[in-house]
């Protein structure tokens, strides 16, 4: 005799924290939580990944969302950054060989502002000295006596040529732009009738000596005066840069001296020191305050300094939570300006990315916002496989424009990138981008809920406390604190455990000091507590109380009270956003002569998903194993979610699809103010669902709006009975018996529940006694079998119930 199911004890239903057992009276008594709660293997995960140097050593931080672990991560981050050392500023300057490549300049944390003031007030002081020197009386006397060189020997080589065609009785005549030779005859010069007159011999003798004065008047015109005009002026341009050079050798020496340390930013200032030479001009063409105001006269740009990142206010190693990571959030941009119709720039427009800022440190970022943008994930993997970054803009990098840009220097990259994340998110990485796995080789995976033993409810409190004073709140009695704990473990959806989803316990901390403030309380207490749970559920509740409705009004048809043949109560729950609850579910079974096949009117309209599906097959193999050892099993079955008009997933109800089936077969009736949720095995053993406490509470609610019996209850897995965390009125009917909750181990408990009937225990060849549950299931199969080998033309009868048969 198979012994009864009893109800659960009012103790089993929910696992409660008593106030008396905490020992304050407020949160005001308890101190702060000084580590992360309950995630030990997390920290450690993440201590691991970021005390690593090596390339790929980069973190995932995955866990639910709202568990706390941003926070967590920062907070970690910030005390390894504590101990690291500053970075250097980051400043961009031109490159006065190659201007569309700008140089980079590392400086010591805070110097890179000092050299950006530094070259500011150097190009004050040139814009000031350079005219002032090259006007100057020293400058003017300089370039007179060059020019008055250069007058000099051209009026001695014209005077030489002179004297040598005066000795060959020819004269040099001069005017302005023109050199004119004549023939002298006794000091006097021919014209042009009395040379007429001269003898041919004398007159080709004077054209000869004219022809070779002239060939040296041009040498002199067309060769050297040239050279020497070419001499003078770069004379002059020797004179200008002697003279600047020492102007801005007297004004650099200074600052030479102040970055001698730093030989990058030397040889940047000797590469200031040339441009200026060369470029004197410049500075000519302004002067007083209107050329130190030009601030973007190109010119002038050309000798400040693009401070890239600061770092003259950090402390530690840098930081970095970049909550917009698109692709130039991250490596930075190359801004445009228009001038005259077309769009222009230059190393004073490059702008620092996300990586820059944390170069040297710790670059936290969300791993679904960071995939969400283009380009963005692939920049960032290219930047850490290259261990440099480069600022280019998108269309730059993936060739999509031809513009002429920039090509700002490379910044060797060495930061500790953070990604944070759902774990679906990392197992799709893992699964369809080889190369994640090579470059985030840390996997810190933090905890959705913890032990509820007392150490951890201790600390727990703590938190509690600790959230408390964050948040500028009431402070909570321990009634409230007891509350907000048993809320916890509702949350987690374990009696055993309690909940670390870390924003929605500060919800309800927050909206019970609002109740606690309405009601003019200086203390939070539980009744707050309890009410601010309620009023979230209010609020999201509309769909529930319309399906509630429409069970009322008969439109949903769900039997509370009386027996049905082959119709059971399944429990489901249903979520409308955020908000989850259960709700009965009519399941039906209907059988009849086949070939031993279960059929799933869900799957077969693509309603039901593969998990149900997979339940539904366990029940045909259930059948077979346990009825039909010595016989086909040769039966046709349909299950059915009655009124179901959405997709049904899970196998939490196959355990109500197989009392169905088996109260089908058996032709026994199954008690309607039961219903029954679990999932069962090919042996008919019952196994743990998920969602008990919304599937209790949904049956409650609908019985209760009837009114309550004292027959009603719930079937649930043994296996479950742990994670139960009712509500209080449920847990006040079942103690006032109005309402019960059974565990059940396996098929036959909770057919013996359903039917009030024994189940039977098999024999020794497999049959079962003629008048059990069973022993009724059997015999109809084996009805089913004899009929099917009949219509079939079998020569042989159809074996008896459990026997072998006979020839």
């Amino acid at each position: 005799m198979m012994k009864s199911t009893q109800p659960l004890p009012v103790e089993a239903l929910a696992t409660r924290c008593r106030p008396d057992d905490l020992p304050f009276q407020s949160t005001e008594e308890l101190g702060d939580l000084a580590d992360i709660l309950g995630q030990e293997r997390a920290l450690e995960a993440l201590r691991f990944g970021l005390a690593g140097r090596r390339p790929g050593y980069n973190l995932f931080a995955l866990g639910a969302s709202g568990i706390g672990k941003h926070s967590a991560v920062m907070r970690m981050l910030e005390q390894r950054a504590a101990q690291g050392e500053v970075p250097p500023d980051l400043c961009y300057v031109a490159n006065f060989e190659e201007p569309a490549r700008p140089r980079l300049l590392r400086l010591p944390a805070g110097r890179g502002a000092v050299l950006r003031q530094d070259m500011q007030h150097l190009v004050e002081e040139l814009v000031g000295s350079l005219p002032a020197a090259l006007d100057s009386e020293e400058f003017k006397a300089r370039m007179r006596q060059i020019d008055q060189s250069f007058e000099q020997r051209q009026a001695e080589a014209i005077q030489a040529l002179r004297d040598k065609a005066e000795a060959q009785q020819v004269k040099l005549y001069e005017q302005p732009g023109e050199f004119t030779f004549a023939p002298l005859r006794d000091g006097q010069t021919l014209d042009v009738r009395a040379f007429n007159t001269l003898p041919d011999d004398e007159k080709h003798a004077i054209e000869t000596k004219v022809g070779a004065l002239q060939a040296e008047l041009t040498e002199i015109l067309e060769q050297q005066i040239p050279q020497w005009q070419k001499e003078r002026r770069a004379a002059l341009r020797a004179l200008h840069r002697d003279t600047t050079r020492a102007v801005v050798q007297h004004l650099l020496a200074s600052l030479r001296a102040q970055y001698a340390d730093l030989p990058a930013v030397s040889a940047y200032l000797d590469s200031v020191e040339q441009a200026v030479i060369h470029s004197t001009r410049d500075f000519l063409q302004r002067e007083g305050a209107d050329a130190i105001a030009a601030g973007d006269h190109a010119v002038f740009r050309n000798y400040q300094v693009n401070l890239l990142v600061d770092h003259s206010a950090t402390h530690g190693a840098p930081v970095v939570f970049e909550d917009n990571p698109t692709f130039t959030a991250l490596v930075g941009r190359i801004e445009h300006q228009a001038q005259l119709g077309a769009l222009v720039t230059d190393f004073n427009l490059i702008r620092a990315g996300a990586l820059h800022r944390a170069n040297g440190g710790y670059l936290l970022i969300d791993a679904r916002k960071l995939l969400t943008q283009p380009f963005a994930w692939e920049g960032l993997k290219r930047t850490l496989r290259a261990h440099e970054l480069r600022i280019e803009s998108m269309g730059q990098a993936y060739s999509l424009i031809s513009t002429v840009s920039l090509e700002p220097e490379a910044l060797p990259l060495d930061v500790k990138v953070v990604l944070e994340g759902d774990r679906a998110l990392y197992y799709l990485l893992q699964a369809y981008d080889p190369e994640f796995a090579e470059l985030f080789k840390v996997a810190a995976d933090f905890e959705d809920v913890i032990e509820r033993n007392d150490a951890n409810v201790t600390r727990y409190v703590q938190l509690i406390a600790t959230l408390v004073r964050r948040e500028n709140l009431r402070a909570f009695d321990r009634g409230a604190v007891a509350a907000v704990i048993d809320h916890s473990a509702r949350l987690a959806a374990d009696g055993c455990k309690l909940s670390t989803r870390m924003r929605d316990i500060v919800d309800i901390l927050q909206e019970a000091d609002f109740y606690a403030g309405e009601a003019g309380q200086t203390q939070v207490r539980a009744e707050a507590v309890a009410r601010a749970i309620q009023a979230r559920i209010e609020r999201a509740d509309r769909v529930r109380d319309q399906l509630h409705e429409e069970i009322r009004r008969g439109v949903l048809n769900i039997a509370t009270t009386g027996k049905s043949i082959g119709q059971v109560n399944g429990l489901t729950v249903l979520e409308a956003g955020s908000f989850s609850f259960g709700l009965p579910a009519r399941i039906t079974a209907t059988t009849r002569l086949g070939e031993g096949e279960v059929i799933d009117i869900e799957r077969e309209v693509d309603m039901g998903g593969p998990i149900h599906s997979k339940g539904v097959f366990i029940l045909s193999s259930f059948l077979g194993a346990r009825y039909a050892q010595n016989f086909p099993l040769s039966l046709s079955a349909s299950l059915a979610f009655e009124q179901s008009y959405s997709g049904v997933e899970g196998d939490s109800a196959s355990l109500a699809e197989l009392c169905a089936l088996l109260s089908s077969l058996a032709g026994l009736p199954l008690d309607q103010s039961l219903a029954v949720t679990g999932s069962v095995d090919q042996l008919g053993r019952v196994q743990a669902v998920g969602g008990v406490n919304e599937k209790i509470e949904g049956f409650f609610d609908v019985c209760a709006q009837r009114g309550l019996t004292g027959t009603q209850g719930v079937l649930l897995p043994q296996s479950n009975v742990q994670h139960l965390m009712l509500r209080k009125e449920v847990v006040d009917a079942v103690r006032e018996g109005r309402f019960r909750v059974y565990a059940v181990a396996d098929v036959d408990a909770a057919m013996a529940l359903l039917t009030g009937r024994s189940p039977g225990r098999a024999r020794a060849l497999g049959e079962f006694p003629p008048k059990s549950i069973n022993g009724r299931v059997q015999e109809r199969l084996a009805d089913f079998a004899r009929l099917r080998m009949a219509f079939s033309g079998a020569v042989r009868e159809a074996p008896a119930a459990g026997g072998e048969g006979a020839a």
